[in-house]
């Protein structure tokens, strides 16, 4: 009912999928609600589905269109699934930007880099003080995470409280980063929680979450046992794994190289926050040809299989000066990313090839920065909320999250994109659905999913690309033959089925455009229905592809 105040929830990206998170909170009468939004992620392409494309994001379209009622965007943290948007999405939403110091200066390097003013990036204090943001009162509760400065949020309204967890992990012994909180998240349940929007990302790993502080030895022992140079590659974010690996290695006698932009400028940044106290020496890679092999160690960009990042250039070929040798060692501290397992196997296959020790897939080397189900389950335990509702994972996540939930005793809705919740009674629903969609980073445009720009190049890629060239006179009569060019096709033909297929379709367009006759080529649209009817039946007989055909008309009016 117009005039009443309500208390929405309605995530625009990262409910129903990994990265690209997006979420909208609204108070107020319907139609006239204010909002806050919490994140503005990316998340990557790939070949198959985004060829060409450089980075994908939740269409903002939604609260675009309300952006004089949108009170703030607060960001999380600062990796790029939840920050890497800002500067491109920043413009369709003009509102003030507030996150904790370190994620503010990502933040401000990201609007930066796309020409925008960082001075809209506002620093907020630790809870239990809180910002006031229209009718909402935001903290920052400190989580731990594998990010500095990684922040819970508590949004207080004049309907209730919800708990937004953002990414977390209950470890106590993070090395970087503040510590998980019992009694902090305890405290804020007493106080009362009407939603738990929860992170879902580890719901299906049975075992309880362990502490970066627990991959030390192991990773101790490699730095001293290994013979040859040693190489580790990891998130560029995952400061404090950096930390872990480059600690290692520095009491193991090996002097530390960062070969990665992405790496750096997280590195630069974690000094400049004074989020990376103790930090070992960094070696410039120039510096470092006349160290012996075993007495170095280095830390490179692309753990998930980045074409162009430092690992799958060492992997190739030399990087920076640099080449790897039989017996030297490689180390994903990573976990690879669902849909990244081709890019990440190749990288694989080019280091085996060069006779290079790999170590991938192992957990002496690597702890997830998020939350597994006993974590989640304390979680819940601790904050008491009225309601649960997942977030942060593909919908197999949320609907695993939600019966977890369910099974305590804690009424669950699962929301994807686009779900509108009602959180202003004591039971959560869902009571409307919004289009949500996705934009992409293609070059230097934002384009829109639906605007048919990467469905017709994945068209092309499949299919194949036929260009035909006609020449018309005015009158509607051939001036010249038809010209054709293939690409993605083989033009060559097996012997008896004609001297090529550049040949053979501009053969059978003449004939087809001369059959038509003069009438119907007098209309343009009629034309490029004829081509391309043609082509496709002509190249589907001889080579069983009907491709995308571009039809070029020029006709030559009488002087």
């Amino acid at each position: 009912m117009t005039g009443e105040n309500k208390l929405t929830y309605l995530p625009l990206g990262g409910a129903g999928e990994i990265g690209m998170n997006m979420y909208l909170y609204g108070y107020g009468p319907v139609g006239d609600q204010r909002f806050i939004l919490v994140d503005c992620g990316v998340t990557f392409p790939e070949m198959e589905g985004t060829p060409g494309v450089d980075l994908i994001m939740a269409d903002p379209a939604f609260i675009a269109e309300r952006a004089d009622r949108l009170e703030a965007i607060i960001i999380t943290h600062a990796h790029e699934d939840h920050v890497g948007a800002l500067g491109m999405l920043w413009p369709r939403l003009q509102a003030p930007v507030i996150a904790r110091p370190f994620t503010a200066l990502i933040a401000r390097n990201k609007l930066e880099r796309a020409g925008l003013n960082p001075d809209i990036v506002r620093e907020a204090p630790v809870w239990p003080k809180s910002v006031a943001v229209g009718p909402f009162t935001v903290g920052f509760v400190p989580v731990a995470h594998s990010i500095p400065e990684c922040s819970a949020l508590v949004i207080d309204t004049p309907a209730g409280r919800i708990f937004h967890s953002a990414d977390l992990k209950l470890d106590r012994t993070p090395l970087v980063g503040e510590p998980f909180d019992e009694e902090m998240f305890a405290e804020i349940g007493r106080q009362g929680v009407k939603a738990l929007t929860c992170d879902s990302t580890n719901v299906f790993s049975l075992h309880p979450g362990r502490s970066e502080a627990d991959i030390v030895p192991a990773i101790n022992a490699l730095m001293r046992e290994a013979k040859g140079l040693v190489v580790a590659t990891t998130f560029a974010s995952n400061i404090a794994r950096l930390r872990t690996l480059a600690q290692a290695a520095h009491d193991n006698g090996r002097s530390v190289v960062v070969m990665g932009r992405a790496m750096n400028t997280m590195i630069q940044a974690g000094f400049a926050a004074k989020v990376l106290p103790g930090f070992p020496p960094i070696t410039d890679p120039r510096e470092a040809e006349n160290i012996p092999r075993d007495h170095l160690f280095i830390l490179a960009t692309g753990s998930q299989g980045e074409r162009r990042a430092a690992i799958a250039q060492l992997a190739s070929q030399s990087y920076m000066g640099f080449r790897l040798k039989p017996g030297d060692t490689v180390l994903f501290s990573s976990k690879t990313i669902p849909g990244n397992e081709v890019s990440v196997g190749r990288i694989l296959n080019q280091l085996a090839e060069q006779d290079v020790t790999v170590i991938e897939a192992d957990d002496r080397y690597h702890v997830s920065g998020h939350a597994n189900r006993p974590d989640l389950e304390r979680v819940h335990q601790l904050l008491k909320p009225q309601n649960l509702i997942p977030m942060h994972g593909e919908y197999r996540h949320l609907r695993a999250h939600a019966e977890l939930g369910r099974a305590g005793g804690i009424p669950s809705v699962i929301a994807s994109n686009g779900a509108v919740v009602d959180l202003t009674g004591a039971q959560a629903q869902v009571i409307d659905n919004v289009e949500t969609g996705r934009v992409y980073l293609d070059g230097t445009q934002m384009i829109g999913a639906m605007d048919g720009i990467v469905r017709t190049r994945i068209h092309m890629a499949l299919r194949g690309h036929v260009v035909v060239s006609v020449m018309l006179e005015e009158d509607g009569t051939l001036s010249d033959s038809p010209w054709v060019e293939v690409a993605g096709l083989a033009d060559a033909l097996p012997k008896g089925r004609g001297a090529s297929l550049t040949r053979s379709l501009e053969q059978e367009i003449e004939a087809a455009l001369e059959k038509a006759g003069r009438g119907a080529l007098r209309n343009d649209e009629t034309v490029e229905k004829l081509v391309e009817k043609t082509v496709r039946h002509v190249a589907n007989d001889l080579v069983g592809k009907k491709p995308v055909v571009t039809t070029l008309i020029n006709r030559f009016e009488e002087g």
